[in-house]
């Protein structure tokens, strides 16, 4: 009786499964759950930081908030305007074009693009709201504050939501930038701007600290960097070309007419 077979099966490790090369969903789940964790690594730092209270972290969070709350007093029109700012891209405005986004990727017959933006945004926002009450961070308490807001600090729900939206914006609409590098950069250039300026609209109104913020961002580009990674992962067990994400957005097809999303 031949025993070969089934010996080299179960002979072989489960980390030998999991990274063999001719196994290629194994190897891009394996490959997408380490991406993922090593981009939670730093977040995982900054919230033990702050749960430990630091002491150069506290520093460096008060003399960051002093700075900008002494130019925001002198400066009206600079509050008037990150106060604005903030309004427009809070977390209820950027859900809402999300909202829009996945209308339209559905009537585009993109139904599980459309999923991975509901997805993102949703798991990104739930992880937030849930962070914040295990951190249980107060927010920055000022004599002389040039705005208020309510509830716990750490991460910043704006910086956050901001960055969830500013991702799935880019890597939705990239593929619409292909051979047009201008488009492209000004895709990323309003990505970085409504992420950047959102977060720091936040520390000049001292409503947040700066680690809330930064927290808040590292923590938008773990829940997109995971949910890329597994939307990349499903293309390829499909069957899909692959793509680099970056450079041409999670579904490359969306962009090429008679090939939207699903249908292919």
């Amino acid at each position: 009786m031949d025993t070969t077979g089934r010996t080299t099966t179960r002979s072989r490790s489960w980390r030998g499964r999991r990274l063999d090369p001719e196994h290629s969903l194994g190897l891009r789940l394996t490959l997408a759950a380490a991406a993922a964790f090593l981009v939670l690594v730093p977040f995982a730092l900054l919230a033990l930081l702050v749960l430990g209270t630091w002491p150069p972290l506290l520093r460096l969070d008060a003399s960051i908030t002093e700075a900008f709350h002494g130019y925001a007093l002198e400066h009206p029109a600079w509050v008037d305007g990150m106060s604005v700012w903030t309004h427009v891209f809070s977390p209820g405005p950027l859900r809402v074009v999300a909202a829009g986004v996945v209308i339209w990727l559905l009537r585009r017959r993109a139904a599980r693009l459309a999923a991975w933006v509901v997805t993102t945004m949703l798991v990104g926002g739930l992880l937030g709201a849930l962070l914040k009450l295990l951190v249980g961070r107060d927010r920055p308490d000022l004599l002389d504050p040039v705005a208020r807001a309510a509830g716990y600090s750490f991460p910043s729900g704006h910086a956050l939501n901001a960055m969830l939206a500013a991702g799935v914006l880019l890597l939705v609409f990239l593929p619409f930038t292909r051979d047009r590098p201008l488009g492209r950069i000004a895709l990323w250039a309003a990505a970085v701007l409504v992420t950047v300026v959102t977060g720091l609209s936040r520390i000049a109104l001292g409503v947040h600290w700066a680690s809330d913020v930064v927290g808040g961002w590292v923590l938008g580009v773990a829940v997109v960097a995971a949910t890329t990674a597994g939307f990349t992962t499903w293309r390829a067990g499909f069957g899909r070309r692959g793509a680099h994400p970056l450079r041409d957005g999670v579904e490359p097809e969306l962009a090429t007419p008679g090939r939207d999303g699903d249908r292919e």
